[in-house]
């Protein structure tokens, strides 16, 4: 082999080694450090100011009777100074609320935008998931569902959110304790409310934890309290307003939250006067809990649209 050759063969050498040495360097590089918006939320947590920063987007500061509290919110596109907005509160959370967080299904600030944004794609109209104390970033404690101290933190949340986007009225669509905290808003005089869409929603609570067998002595919920806010006994605190419509839908063989005492919700707001139907809808087995078809979205979205058709542009209430 000559010179020239010799040369030729350790040049390629040493390239191929620089090459291995970048593709190992390649193979331990850290992972990129996730955005923000793809950090999990957390749950069961106290109320800190300094975690819930002052007019930032996604973030309530209220201060309601029992204390303050830190309410995420997670919206799609258009909601500023928008006629009318959906605002959506999921069901109980307590079967995964004490998994780490990483685990809960869709327990990001990005995942919850885009699904808010999703369902603002199908309904043609702005959508906001507001998380329930205690759950997906909310302070507070989600054991303490269906008392006065959750109901009365989303109650300021929705002013504060009405507020700082200019909203003007809302449709309010609840599933199972997320209907029941839709209904206890409009006990509490909640007013701007074009619709409520509440589907399979938990009413008379005590009757309901002595049918399901969860009551303590006869005394308490399904949670074991007996400190918990019934929006059947309180109708008398719904304002009225001949253009709301409230919607129950619900399944006769709704195994979790029966279908007899929706009924009994709906015939309790029609005796003072409001404006209610009750409707039924095909369920999951086996528990017929969970509606199929988007029934309340679907719902939701209809009320909405019929309420913007029916006001003329730039009224407010």
């Amino acid at each position: 082999m000559n010179l020239r050759s010799t040369a030729m063969l350790l040049c390629a050498l040493a390239v191929a080694l620089v090459q291995a040495a970048c593709a190992q360097r390649a193979e331990i590089r850290p992972p990129a450090i996730r955005a923000i918006g793809d950090e999990v939320l957390h749950w069961n947590q106290p109320a800190v100011r300094e975690n819930c920063p002052e007019g930032r987007f996604g973030f309530l500061w209220v201060q309601p009777v029992e204390g303050p509290a830190c309410i995420r919110y997670f919206a799609s596109s258009d909601i500023e100074g928008a006629r009318i907005a959906i605002v959506q509160f999921s069901g109980d959370r307590d079967a995964v609320m004490d998994q780490p967080p990483a685990r809960i299904s869709g327990n990001t600030e990005a995942l919850r935008t885009a699904d808010a944004q999703k369902n603002r794609d199908r309904a043609g109209v702005p959508w906001i998931f507001v998380a329930r104390p205690g759950t997906y970033g909310s302070s507070g404690n989600h054991r303490q569902r269906r008392q006065p101290v959750e109901f009365h933190a989303l109650d300021a949340a929705l002013d504060a959110l009405m507020q700082r986007h200019r909203i003007q009225r809302l449709v309010i669509l609840g599933h199972s304790g997320g209907a029941t905290a839709g209904a206890a808003l409009l006990t509490l005089g909640r007013t701007r409310v074009a619709c409520a869409v509440l589907t399979s929603g938990a009413y008379g609570l005590l009757e309901r934890a002595r049918l399901l067998g969860r009551s303590r002595d006869g005394r308490t919920d399904t949670t074991g309290s007996t400190r918990f806010y019934d929006p059947l006994d309180h109708v008398d605190g719904v304002v009225p307003d001949a253009a709301r419509r409230i919607v129950l839908i619900g399944n006769r063989e709704d195994q979790n939250t029966p279908f007899a005492l929706q009924e009994r919700f709906a015939e309790a707001l029609q005796r003072a006067g409001h404006r209610v139907e009750i409707r039924t809808a095909a369920a999951e087995p086996p528990d017929f809990h969970d509606l199929k078809d988007r029934a309340g979205p679907n719902a939701a979205a209809a009320c909405a649209r019929e309420a913007m058709y029916a006001e003329p542009r730039g009224t407010e209430r």
